[in-house]
């Protein structure tokens, strides 16, 4: 039986850019799936064919349980969306605008009053809440939008890159919501390009490249395809890595890696912290001073350069980060400056 959010064979062009090229996901319900993949990967094109925004070309999605190209309004009704950008009325204030979210999803004016002040309060914005919008920071209004999305409790979520332009102290403050509303019954669908975040909120994680889904599982499974733990040693005199690399192969599970401008020596192993000191143990022995030593267990960062050969995060500089033009086509837009800090 599909989970709470299905795609089966998503294809989405424009012009000859293939945005999606044959996705396939299946969320179980009170799960998070992580979409990870750089801007231009595809992860905003997936969330609006999976939330009734764009039509596919091909393909088909179902989302809690109604399918997505035949009856649109009733998915509209099953989901809550935050997308990129902070979808807020600039002239009402922060209160009227969630009062005013929760009127459209025909709450009473007095129950929608009560839940616009609890998230008011949750998302730090109480100080300002009777202040028109246009006067809020940039991370001010993306909290407003995100708490807009959850003056309803729907059972399917979709955050399209929800954190950022959040301060680290927002950002943490966001996972927790989110970990309350999936613990809740929410199956939450997670487009990002932190790895971070991927890793601590996702149940599973798809990375996504060029529009296609190249990999999926747990962030373990995922960082157990990158060959597993290493130790890495830097030897404080040069004339000693060669003593350091005899030791290090001992122990290895494969070639020792050298650097001689950084005197590191890297190899897999498999044995976790009682090889470790085994190992400091037998260069001690050897007579080799170090500096530095560490187990090393892979990143999403590792799987994600092992399966793409690039990094995640976004080229700042030329605004997008596979070099395909920034963006699902003309989908992906990366989010408007933050004008002052956020509060």
């Amino acid at each position: 039986m599909p989970g709470a959010i299905y795609a089966e064979g998503l294809v989405k062009t424009f012009g000859d850019v293939r945005a999606l090229d044959g996705v396939d996901l299946d969320v179980p319900e009170g799960t998070v799936l992580g979409l990870l993949g750089p801007n231009g990967a595809g992860k905003t094109t997936a969330v609006r064919c999976l939330t009734t925004l764009l039509t596919p070309d091909s393909g088909r999605a179902v989302v809690a349980g109604i399918d997505v190209q035949k009856h649109p309004n009733e998915v509209r009704r099953s989901i809550g969306l935050s997308g990129q950008f902070a979808a807020v009325d600039e002239y009402l204030t922060g209160r009227e605008n969630l009062q005013m979210v929760g009127q459209l999803y025909q709450m009473r004016a007095k129950e929608a009053k009560v839940r616009a002040s609890e998230l008011l309060d949750r998302f730090n914005l109480a100080d300002a809440a009777d202040r028109p919008s246009k006067t809020y920071s940039g991370g001010m209004r993306r909290r407003l939008d995100l708490a807009a999305a959850l003056v309803v409790s729907p059972p399917v979520m979709f955050m399209d890159e929800p954190t950022t332009g959040l301060d680290p102290r927002n950002r943490q403050q966001l996972w927790e919501v989110i970990q309350e509303l999936v613990s809740g019954g929410t199956t939450l669908l997670l487009t990002t390009q932190y790895l971070e975040e991927a890793d601590h909120l996702a149940h599973d994680i798809c990375v996504v490249d060029h529009g296609r889904v190249i990999a999926r599982g747990t962030s373990d499974q995922l960082k157990a395809q990158t060959g597993g733990e290493r130790v890495e040693v830097v030897v404080h005199e040069r004339e000693r890595m060669t003593a350091a690399s005899e030791v290090l192969r001992g122990f290895g599970k494969g070639d020792v890696a050298v650097e001689n401008h950084t005197r590191k020596l890297t190899v897999p192993v498999a044995g976790g912290a009682k090889l470790l000191a085994e190992v400091i143990r037998e260069l001690d022995a050897r007579g080799v001073e170090i500096d530095d030593i560490g187990l090393r267990r892979p990143t999403l960062d590792d799987v994600f350069l092992s399966l793409t050969g690039h990094v995640a995060e976004v080229d700042e500089a030329n605004g997008n980060g596979n070099g395909n033009g920034g963006g699902d086509g003309v989908e992906d837009a990366k989010p408007e400056p933050q004008k002052e800090a956020d509060k």
